[in-house]
């Protein structure tokens, strides 16, 4: 016997069991006499039939639709198809089984067909609607929670998409501006060109090496820009002059990869560089920043430019950081500073969790609403169902607890909606769990 037909009868037989107590059992407080063991043992297989028929459809439909209709991407198709289809299979459970039972105790098909009534299959449908109405509220429920989950995932999946794009395009973006400095010195002066070549596959190696990593320490990215200003010079001798910072003050600094090669790059791309005007690039920290500046003796014909260099420091640390790459430019000096990173931080989006904490309140207030609307609906209808059953039919089955306990178990869940608490997740879940998503796995920082 396989573990899940297991499970599947010992929970048939405990929801069995307790059909059979609560209906029995009413009749017993009524004043039945209890039957003997034999005669109650063949009551319980009455009902232990109904309840083997009934879940074993109701389990089928629900794998069924687990394939065509998953809770996580069709929630609301999925609640009203299985409630629909609930109805449907349990009806057919319920006639499969009042046949059998009817052949069992040795009647005919026309006897069955003779004394098929509606009241038959009443108390039937009603306790199967009460359990599948906790079974789809109970999934409906997680289904939305966990899409919220879902959706949180999908922003953090993106962002690191979209950092690992942008980190890809430094790769390219580093050959073709090298390659179009060997290729005017190749013109210019074929024997630096060589060593030039020689230098460039060198410091190629380094950016393969570096450029999927999210940070590097600065004082490799230093050593690595004073490989790429020993290029520079190869090619413009004394017309470009660096100064670079004499000592770290931090050893934990940290930068995004190839971050100051890019920015040595542009200011040589846009500005003119001669042996009359040189061009002076210092670089030097201040205030926790990576500081590039040089004079501003900007081409006046310039190529149309991508930007991409600059425009791809900005963004990446725009993913990883809330501090921001700052640009100052003046008519006599040009400058980047991009920030020095030490350790990660959590930040709160305070925007994001106000708009969710007062959609929520709405959520709030008309789910309370609703519980009040129901709870004096309650009120009002299973005093006056009693009120019927007491003056018309005393002597009949204490039929108004089906409609009690079902109307009961849909406000209980209208209530743990309203006051935001569930017995398998706790009070107050909802909101924890957003705090959490956006605390721990969405928003995490470099300062």
């Amino acid at each position: 016997m396989s573990k899940y037909f297991y499970n599947f009868l010992k929970i048939t037989f405990f929801i069995s069991l307790a059909v059979y107590l609560f209906d029995q059992g009413a009749g017993w407080i009524d004043g039945d006499p209890i039957g003997t063991f034999a005669e109650e043992l063949k009551h319980f297989a009455n009902y232990f039939l109904f309840g083997f028929l009934i879940g074993g459809v109701n389990i089928y439909l629900v794998n069924q639709l687990d394939k065509r209709f998953p809770w996580n991407t069709h929630a609301d198709k999925r609640l009203i198809i299985g409630l629909i289809g609930a109805i449907i299979v349990s009806l057919l459970a319920i006639a499969a089984a009042n046949f059998i039972l009817t052949i069992l105790y040795g009647h005919n098909v026309q006897y069955f067909l003779d004394n098929q009534k509606a009241i038959h299959y009443f108390y039937s449908l009603l306790i199967t609607l009460v359990i599948v109405l906790i079974f789809h509220a109970f999934y409906f429920y997680k289904a939305l929670s966990e899409k919220k989950v879902t959706n949180s995932e999908i922003v953090a999946k993106t962002e690191q998409a979209k950092y690992e794009s942008l980190k890809s395009q430094l790769d390219p973006h580093f050959l073709f501006n090298s390659l179009n400095v060997l290729t005017s010195l190749i013109s210019e002066n074929p024997a630096q060109a060589e060593k030039f070549a020689t230098k460039l596959s060198k410091i190629y190696r380094y950016v393969l090496e570096q450029k999927d990593k999210d940070l590097i320490p600065l004082q490799e990215e230093l050593d690595f820009a004073k490989s790429y200003m020993e290029l520079l010079k190869m090619r413009f001798e004394d017309a470009v002059d660096f100064s670079l910072p004499e000592q770290l003050f931090n050893p934990d600094f940290k930068i995004v990869p190839l971050s100051l090669q890019i920015l040595l790059e542009n200011a040589v791309k846009h500005n003119v560089i001669s042996k009359e005007k040189p061009l002076k690039i210092a670089i030097f920290i201040k205030n926790e920043s990576l500081c590039v500046e040089n004079r501003c003796q900007f081409k006046q014909v310039l190529n149309k430019s991508t930007q991409l260099g600059l425009k791809n420091i900005f963004e990446r640390y725009a993913l990883i950081s809330k501090r921001r790459v700052e640009v100052v430019k003046t008519n006599e000096l040009f400058s980047v500073c991009i920030p020095l990173l030490t350790k990660k931080i959590k930040i709160m989006d305070t925007n994001f969790l106000l708009e969710e904490r007062y959609l929520s309140a709405k959520r709030r207030v008309k789910a309370m609403k609703d519980f009040y609307i129901g709870l004096i609906s309650y009120s009002l209808i299973i005093p006056f169902l009693f009120y019927m059953w007491h003056t018309y039919t005393p002597d009949a089955l204490q039929w108004f607890w089906f409609p009690a306990i079902g109307m009961g178990a849909g406000l209980a869940i209208q209530a743990a909606q309203a006051f935001n608490y569930t017995p398998f997740l706790g009070r107050n879940w909802e909101e924890r769990k957003l705090r959490d998503l956006m605390n721990d796995d969405k928003k995490q920082f470099w300062e």
